[in-house]
C-alpha cells in the first residue's frame, strides 16, 4: 500500500507566495480599476512612440525630461487635438439634447413611414422604434456626459506617460525582471504586444478615416444633408465590428428618398456599398496585415469585448487581449513542456532576429 509524499516545504511556499501575490494584484486592481483606461492609453502612447524617444535620448542626446515633452506635445497635436475637434462639432452639430432628439424622432419616423409606404410591411414597428429612440437618447445623453471623464483618463495618461518616457530603458528592464518567464518568451511577448498595439492604434482609425473620406464624397455628390456632421458618425460608427458604416449610410440613403430625392437616395446607398466597402475591405487587408495580421474573428469580438470592459479604449485593447491569451497558453507549454525535444515556439535566435526590441 503506497502512502501518498508529503508536499514539499518550498511547494507550500510557492504556493502561498503566489497566493499572496494574487491577491494582492487583485486588491490593487479592484482600487485602482478607474485608472485602468488611463494605463491602456499611456501604454498604446508608449508603444507608438517609443523609437522616436529613444531616438532622441539616446542618438541625439537630448535630456530625457525634453525628449519626453517633446513626443507628448507632438502626440497631442496630432492624436488628441483632431478627436477633440471630432467632438466639438459632434456637440456643436447635434445641439442640446432635447433639441437633437426630437430632430432624431422625426428623421426615424420619416424612415419607418417611407418603409411601410413601399414594402406594406411594418418592419420598423412602432414599438421598435419607441425602443430605439429610447435607447438613443439614453446613449447620447451618457456619451455627452462622458466629456468630462475622457479629459480625466486624458490627462491621466500622459501623466503616466512621462514618467515612462524620462527612464524608457529602466521601465522596460523592470516589466522584463517582473515576467516569471524565460527570456525567450518575454521577448516574444513584448515584440508580439508591440505589433499588436501598432496595428491596432494607427491601422483601426486609419481605416475608419478612409471609410470617412470616401463617404463624404458619395455625401457630397448625392446632396446628403449636413455632410460635416455625417462625415464625422461615420469615421466614429466605421470603428464598430460587422455593421460599421452603414449604421450612417443607409438611414440616411432611405431618408432622402423618403423626402423625395428617391435618386439620390438609392445613388448614396450604392455608392456606400459598393465603393466604402471595397475601401473597407482594402484597407484591412493591406495596410492592417501590413501592420499585423490578427485574424477577423478576433478582432471583432475583441472589440466586443474591449468596449464593455474599457470604453473607447477597448478597441485597440481588446482584440490585444485575445492575441494574448491565445499567445499565453503557448507560452505555457513551452515553458512546462514534458518533452525536452519539443519545439513549440521559435527558438531564442530566431525571434531575436525576428524582434528587435532596440531602435
Amino acid at each position: 500500500m503506497q502512502h501518498n509524499l508529503p508536499i514539499s516545504e518550498e511547494k507550500i511556499k510557492q504556493v502561498f507566495l503566489l497566493t499572496l501575490i494574487v491577491i494582492l494584484l487583485l486588491l490593487i486592481g479592484y482600487n485602482l480599476a478607474l485608472f485602468i483606461p488611463s494605463v491602456l492609453g499611456a501604454i498604446t502612447l508608449y508603444v507608438i512612440t517609443r523609437k522616436y524617444n529613444l531616438y532622441l535620448q539616446e542618438k541625439k542626446n537630448w535630456k530625457p525630461w525634453l525628449s519626453a515633452l517633446f513626443i507628448i506635445i507632438i502626440s497631442l497635436i496630432i492624436l488628441v487635438l483632431p478627436i477633440y475637434f471630432l467632438g466639438d462639432l459632434l456637440v456643436e452639430k447635434l445641439g442640446n439634447t432635447k433639441e437633437y432628439m426630437s430632430k432624431f424622432n422625426v428623421f426615424i419616423d420619416k424612415i419607418h413611414d417611407f418603409v411601410y409606404l413601399k414594402t406594406k410591411f411594418d418592419i420598423l414597428s412602432n414599438e421598435n422604434m419607441t425602443k430605439l429612440k429610447d435607447a438613443v437618447g439614453k446613449f447620447s445623453t451618457s456619451a455627452l456626459s462622458g466629456t468630462f471623464n475622457t479629459v480625466t483618463v486624458i490627462a491621466s495618461a500622459y501623466f503616466m506617460l512621462y514618467f515612462m518616457m524620462e527612464k524608457p530603458r529602466l521601465f522596460e528592464r523592470l516589466l522584463r525582471s517582473s515576467a516569471p518567464l524565460k527570456k525567450a518568451n518575454i521577448t516574444l511577448i513584448g515584440g508580439k504586444i508591440r505589433s499588436m498595439v501598432t496595428a491596432n492604434a494607427i491601422g483601426i482609425p486609419v481605416v475608419a478615416v478612409g471609410q470617412g473620406l470616401v463617404a463624404i464624397i458619395g455625401y457630397y455628390i448625392f446632396g446628403a444633408p449636413n455632410i460635416l456632421l455625417l462625415f464625422a458618425l461615420t469615421c466614429i460608427t466605421a470603428m464598430i465590428p460587422i455593421v460599421g458604416a452603414a449604421i450612417i449610410f443607409v438611414p440616411v440613403s432611405i431618408f432622402m428618398a423618403a423626402q423625395g430625392d428617391l435618386g439620390g437616395g438609392v445613388g448614396l446607398l450604392i455608392y456606400c456599398l459598393v465603393v466604402v466597402g471595397l475601401t473597407d475591405n482594402l484597407l484591412r487587408f493591406t495596410l492592417l496585415k501590413k501592420l499585423e495580421d490578427i485574424h477577423p474573428l478576433n478582432t471583432v469580438f475583441g472589440i466586443i469585448m474591449g468596449i464593455n470592459l474599457f470604453g473607447f479604449m477597448g478597441l485597440i485593447f481588446g482584440p490585444i487581449l485575445i492575441s494574448i491569451t491565445l499567445l499565453l497558453i503557448q507560452v505555457y507549454r513551452d515553458e512546462f513542456k514534458i518533452d525536452d525535444h519539443e519545439i513549440i515556439l521559435p527558438e531564442p535566435k530566431e525571434i531575436e532576429e525576428k524582434i528587435d526590441l532596440s531602435i
